[in-house]
């Protein structure tokens, strides 16, 4: 098992980010791994900047990536006293959009094995767009989640099914309100899927993907 304490990667999500995640301009997966799981300090100033809350922290989060428009996507700490393994994977937008897209770290691995990155999996596609199954994923997948073998779609719905509220739940059990999040908070009227651009805006309002990764050192 796998503590949720620490902020190096557990092996298997190491072995899935290794793999590398093909753009494509746009007709492949927008995600950009980090290198290790956002530093303690860091994940709580972009949750407060995020949520407009200079109360917050980010404790229940574990930050692992990025897409082109600079959302974030993590592991949510929502199940008290289990592993990092077992904890739901969210996505956090740039603009306030939440999404669980996957229930644990095994759903996770099928998940890119489909074909789809977090956002991918958050979002309603292009409709020219098309997952593209990936055999390096499946064998990370295989190796370390062998029991847990899910189409993308699966993953998905299951996901959808059990945090059907993910927007309110986010915030409330980060601000400590079971009702929902604290007042003054700007997160709130923020879509519950992402949508939109799925790479950095330009002036003209244009998608454009970013060069090179970003990360954590």
């Amino acid at each position: 098992m796998t503590s949720t304490d620490g902020r190096e990667f557990p092996a298997a999500l190491a072995a899935a980010l290794v793999v590398p995640f093909d753009y494509d301009d746009g007709d492949g997966v927008d995600f950009e791994p980090f290198r290790a799981f956002l530093a303690a300090e860091d994940t709580t100033d972009w949750f407060r900047a995020w949520t407009g809350n200079p109360q917050l922290t980010g404790d229940a989060f574990r930050v692992f990536g990025q897409n082109g428009a600079g959302g974030y996507a993590a592991f949510w700490l929502v199940r008290p006293g289990r592993p990092l393994a077992d904890q739901p994977v969210v996505v956090l937008g740039s603009e306030g959009e939440t999404g669980v897209v996957a229930r644990s770290l095994g759903d996770l691995l099928w998940l890119l094995a489909g074909g789809f990155g977090p956002w991918e999996a958050a979002t309603d596609s292009e409709p020219d767009w098309t997952p593209r199954p990936n055999e390096a994923f499946a064998a990370v997948a295989r190796k370390f989640a062998p029991g847990q073998e899910l189409s993308a779609s699966e993953v998905i719905a299951q996901a959808a099914r059990e945090f059907p509220d993910v927007d309110d739940t986010i915030m409330g059990t980060s601000s400590g309100n079971a009702e929902g999040p604290a007042p003054g908070t700007k997160h709130g009227a923020g879509p519950s899927l992402l949508g939109g651009c799925q790479g950095r805006r330009t002036t003209a309002g244009e998608c454009s993907r970013p060069a090179g990764p970003s990360g954590p050192a």
